[in-house]
């Protein structure tokens, strides 16, 4: 017996609606959400099954058919009935030839988030179908408004990470800087991780990464604080330890800030010289003249925010032949791996002669798979310029 008739002539069983409930709102997805709505009502009853989305003003067309769609009403009495306000529960339309269609609101307390159409013309649904496909569509409107509200706070993070994460301040003439970002995965950007460049008197640069820890709209405030409070300090001139130790007086003097990791760089080409800090942060890496990587060993502090100080500095000769490389963890961590294994396959990244910022970022990014990366990863290359070299394309 094949489904329509099946439906008509036997009632569906608890468990089946059981079964069809549990495979809608299976993710915060509002377009799969509808998909499985559809999928789910015409696999109870053997109807085509569709929705007309709803946003504010806005009223689409038939959406997520599941189904002939031949068997869908003309949608404009829906549209209609939407914007002159849907009745507070199921509703029929005619179809003509004595056949109706089967109209669910799909909503939560005040809010209309689209309708669910059901349309069997031979044989027609009947009230037990109708109540079953009621009793699907009840729940569908909470789920949309979850999807609804999760993709309202991701488009809010989005915005303030993009503003966040603008080009940082342009370093003094004397050095060349690229910057990359890449957001893990569909969480696209909402993370801690960031970069920052300040001029210092005298030439001289000061390179900043760092990473809040979590994610969301708290790890991305928390990042706007670090970035503020960084800007305020190094307008004193202080060496790389003593900033980190201010950042973290501050941090630890307010309860809810995200502890975060940090590395500070001061890049004085005059001197050929790079004054380094971390506070919990991975090392930087060197690119020589021939190509080669190595870390930079460093004294490595607590992270930020925890109060407990103890940071020092390290000073290594950085000149023109060299390129200097700032990063995240999310470059060079892997689940279920040692992050020594990540800092050894860029310790072993080999780099075309003469290769510029952004041709090293390029090889960086392609070789350590960071587009695949679990993690966030920011990227900062760095090199010193000889006097009356022509600047890099930024």
């Amino acid at each position: 017996m094949n489904g329509p008739e099946r439906a008509s002539t036997a009632e569906v069983p608890l468990d089946a609606l059981r079964t069809a409930l549990t495979r809608i709102g299976t993710t915060l997805d509002a377009d799969l959400t509808r998909a499985e709505l559809t999928r789910a009502a015409t696999s109870l009853t053997g109807c085509t099954a569709a929705v007309v989305r709803v946003a504010g003003p806005t009223v689409s067309g038939y959406e997520a058919i599941s189904g002939d769609p031949d068997a869908l009403p003309d949608i404009r009495p829906i549209t209609e009935a939407v914007r002159d306000g849907v009745p507070g529960g199921p509703w029929t339309l005619a179809t003509g030839g004595g056949r109706t269609a089967l109209c669910l609101p799909l909503a939560t307390p005040g809010r209309l988030y689209g309708v669910l159409v059901c349309a069997r013309p031979n044989p027609p649904l009947t009230p037990r179908e109708a109540e079953l496909l009621a009793l699907l569509a009840a729940p569908a409107g909470p789920h949309l408004h979850h999807a609804d509200e999760h993709a309202r706070v991701s488009g809010t993070v989005g915005d303030l990470q993009r503003a966040l994460l603008a080009e940082p301040g342009r370093p003094h003439p004397n050095l060349d800087v690229a910057v990359r970002y890449l957001p893990a995965g569909r969480r696209a950007l909402v993370g801690g991780d960031w970069c920052e460049t300040v001029r210092l008197p005298f030439g001289r640069t000061l390179l900043v990464v760092g990473d809040v820890m979590g994610h969301g709209v708290e790890a991305a405030v928390d990042m706007a604080a670090y970035r503020s409070s960084l800007r305020t300090i190094t307008a004193t001139d202080l060496p790389p330890h003593r900033v980190l130790r201010q950042m973290d007086d501050l941090a630890a003097g307010e309860p809810d800030r995200r502890p975060a990791t940090c590395l500070i760089a001061r890049v004085d080409p005059g001197r050929g010289q790079v004054t380094l800090a971390g506070a919990g942060h991975l090392p930087p890496v060197v690119i020589d003249a021939d190509a080669g990587t190595r870390l930079l060993p460093l004294p490595v502090g607590p992270p930020l925010g925890t109060g407990l100080g103890g940071y020092e500095s390290a000073t290594y000769d950085l000149d023109t032949s060299h390129t200097l490389l700032l990063f995240t963890d999310g470059l060079v961590e892997r689940r279920g791996e040692d992050i020594d294994r990540g800092l050894d396959r860029l310790a072993g990244l080999r780099f075309p002669a003469a290769a510029g910022l952004e041709d090293i970022l390029d090889t960086v990014l392609t070789g350590l798979d960071a587009h695949h990366a679990d993690d966030n990863v920011a990227a900062l290359a760095a090199r010193p310029r000889a006097r009356g070299e022509e600047e890099e394309p930024r």
